[in-house]
């Protein structure tokens, strides 16, 4: 993936939504882009994603792709928002300072003890500590580690260590790739969901990216972006019921 020659993300943490169940990480991007004011900064090149293409928001000029860079000034985080799945998995080298996957995981594949939380967390096999890094408050926040709901296959080389994730799309493979000598720290937030409405799961997943980094979800005006409207149906006539 690469970004305009001119562009400066470095020492910004990095939001990462992957392609998986039921799009939840996805809508929480669009709503943190909606909710907290975030403009495109960059198309990031599309050559190794499906292509898609749609209109933007609220009128905006030109064409959406399949992924794309949003931020503001004065932040200390940018995000991509990734609308298509990728067909080859390459490493973001634009010297960020912290990356940060969300991802949806089946939630038909809970085991009895995930029954009570839905949000895990997991870190990339080769990240170096989360602590004094842009994704300290994760390891504050009472987020459990994600472990696989059914049996392990053998793996190669370091793919074990990252445990399996049912429908988190490329999630597994991308926190297994790092090689030895990554400096990143790299983590996931992971979330249960099944397809349908999933604007509550959104809503979570976005205030808890929101708390790492180090914006407090109570003081966001948490706003749903147009292109939601009637993406989960219309609301029934009231009349109907007397």
């Amino acid at each position: 993936m690469g970004f305009a020659a001119n562009l400066n993300i470095s020492g910004k943490t990095l939001i990462v939504p992957i392609v998986s169940t039921a799009n939840v990480a996805q809508l929480a991007v669009d709503l943190l882009i909606a909710s907290l004011g975030l403009h495109r900064l960059a198309v990031v090149d599309s050559r190794y994603s499906i292509p898609v293409v749609g209109g933007r928001e609220n009128g905006e000029p030109g064409i959406t792709t399949p992924s794309e860079l949003y931020g503001k000034e004065g932040s200390q985080f940018v995000v991509i928002q990734q609308r298509s799945p990728a067909l080859k998995a390459k490493l973001l080298e634009s010297g960020v300072a912290a990356v940060l996957f969300l991802a949806g995981v089946d939630l038909s594949n809970r085991t009895d003890d995930q029954m009570f939380t839905t949000t895990y967390q997991l870190q990339s096999s080769n990240s170096p500590p989360l602590s004094s890094s842009p994704l300290q408050a994760l390891t504050n926040l009472p987020i459990p580690v994600y472990m696989s709901p059914i049996p392990q296959k053998p793996g190669n080389g370091d793919e074990s260590i990252v445990p399996f994730i049912p429908g988190g799309g490329l999630t597994r493979r991308l926190l297994s790739s790092t090689p030895k000598s990554w400096t990143i720290p790299t983590a996931a937030l992971l979330r249960f969901a099944l397809d349908g409405d999933n604007r509550a799961d959104a809503m979570s997943l976005a205030a808890i990216t929101a708390q790492i980094i180090g914006i407090s979800p109570d003081g966001v005006d948490w706003k749903q972006p147009e292109s939601w409207t009637g993406l989960f149906g219309t609301p029934h006539d009231q009349t109907l019921y007397g």
